[in-house]
């Protein structure tokens, strides 16, 4: 009975983002550096997120999608989303491939 409530204690520790989660410690995690387009921006894609849990997630779905030229990601856990702005005109589907590869789920996008 013991184990049960430390398990569901961790559960709901976890998806809140409290504890640990994605391979790493339960210490906080500073957050990817803003990346700077070579150009100015000429739109944004905001990407609804399902999957991400904790800062770690956050930098990971960042850096997916950061990887991609011209764009760049503000991601929100607790908006569970990716605010994408682009200097040149950068496929959805590419958008959501880089997310999915990172682990996580593109539930919607608003173009």
């Amino acid at each position: 009975m013991i184990l049960v409530v430390f398990a569901v204690k961790g559960t709901i520790k976890h998806f809140r983002g409290e504890g640990a989660c994605c391979g790493g410690g339960s210490g906080s995690v500073p957050p990817v550096e803003e990346k700077e387009l070579e150009n100015p921006v000429i739109g944004r894609k905001v990407l609804h997120i399902s999957g991400m849990h904790c800062d770690r997630c956050v930098n990971k779905v960042t850096l997916a999608i950061n990887k991609i030229d011209g764009a760049s990601a503000r991601v929100s856990l607790n908006k569970r989303e990716a605010v994408v702005a682009y200097d040149r005109e950068i496929d959805t589907e590419r958008l959501k491939e880089a997310v999915e590869k990172a682990g996580y789920a593109v539930i919607s996008v608003d173009e």
